[in-house]
């Protein structure tokens, strides 16, 4: 089999564990094992292939990498919708339990469950989502 196949493999095995793991780390291991597919196709020898594939990885984990999450944790005051809602504060309406509740949030009546499914949270208590389920906030 030719060399720019076994690099086609791995790159292919390589963005599989990407999708797996969501760290963005075999993302560039992969954009590395594409360098050495170029490489191979072109007829450059195994030190030439293993080069590339270093050099290309260790400059997408260095330099891509970190701007790549920088744009994947987006601030809060950039968030719109139901993100921008997550860490906001609220106050209790009825009694917010595991089960039910209703909080006053951005202006908006919610329902509301409490987030770790065993608080009981009294009506004029302050609270914070932690998160957004369909229609219902959870809230700590």
């Amino acid at each position: 089999m030719d060399p720019w196949v076994w690099w086609l493999i791995s790159a292919a095995v390589l963005i599989v564990a990407e999708i797996l793991t969501t760290s963005l780390v075999f993302a560039m291991l992969t954009g590395g094992a594409v360098a050495g597919v170029v490489v191979a196709a072109l007829g450059g020898g195994v030190g030439l292939e293993v080069g590339a594939f270093a050099i290309v990885s260790l400059a997408l984990l260095v330099v891509v990498r970190p701007i790549a999450l920088n744009h994947l944790h987006t601030p809060t005051k950039f968030r719109s919708g139901m993100a921008a809602l997550v860490g906001a504060e609220a106050e209790v309406l009825e009694t917010v339990d595991p089960r039910d509740g209703r909080i006053r949030l951005s202006g908006e009546i919610w329902s509301a469950r409490s987030y770790d499914g065993e608080s009981v949270l009294a009506p004029g208590t302050l609270v914070r989502v932690v998160e957004i389920a369909g229609a219902t906030a959870l809230v700590i």
